[in-house]
């Protein structure tokens, strides 16, 4: 199988939004715990510095997505990481050529450092970001998701 990444655009919102609705309805790895829509991504992809990249096979079917992004809580040479990988898929390389070309892109956008944050029990997550060499950086207590669900979540941070 052949992947391909490439910067994802408007069209591919709808694929997304069901790979990631698929991971949310699964539960207990994402922060996110309601189903988004095509459109409520496409408005995400809009923001300023908001980068995208589409991990795809030969037949056009999105099996990963990866943004970064300026974050409020963090200086103005830092960003923010989110990852998904299509349910099925995971151990297909996508996460890893997926970061390869995300760490390329936030050097050229002048990042430093770009940092993560992952639910304490998802253990593939945590994993995930450790092997491409993210670091703790530190543990939030008790976060509150938008179900009302407590949760603590591991900050992790890499280097560029």
């Amino acid at each position: 199988m052949s992947l391909h990444i490439r910067q994802a655009g408007p069209l591919d919102a709808s694929q997304m939004a069901d790979l990631l609705n698929e991971i949310i309805s699964i539960g207990g790895t994402t922060a996110y715990v309601n189903p988004v829509s095509a459109s409520k991504l496409r408005d995400w992809m809009a923001q300023d510095n908001a980068i995208w990249q589409v991990a795809e096979n030969d037949k056009g079917e999105i099996l990963g997505f990866q943004w970064i992004q300026d974050h409020p809580d963090l200086p103005e040479t830092d960003c923010d990481i989110a990852s998904f990988v299509k349910v099925g898929a995971v151990g297909l390389g996508v996460g890893s050529k997926l970061f390869e070309k995300t760490k390329v892109v936030a050097k050229q956008h002048g990042y430093r450092f770009i940092h993560a944050v992952i639910r304490a029990g998802n253990e593939s997550g945590l994993s995930y970001y450790q092997s491409r060499g993210f670091e703790n950086y530190r543990r939030l207590k008790d976060v509150a998701l938008d179900n009302g669900m407590i949760v603590d979540k591991i900050w992790k941070r890499y280097e560029l």
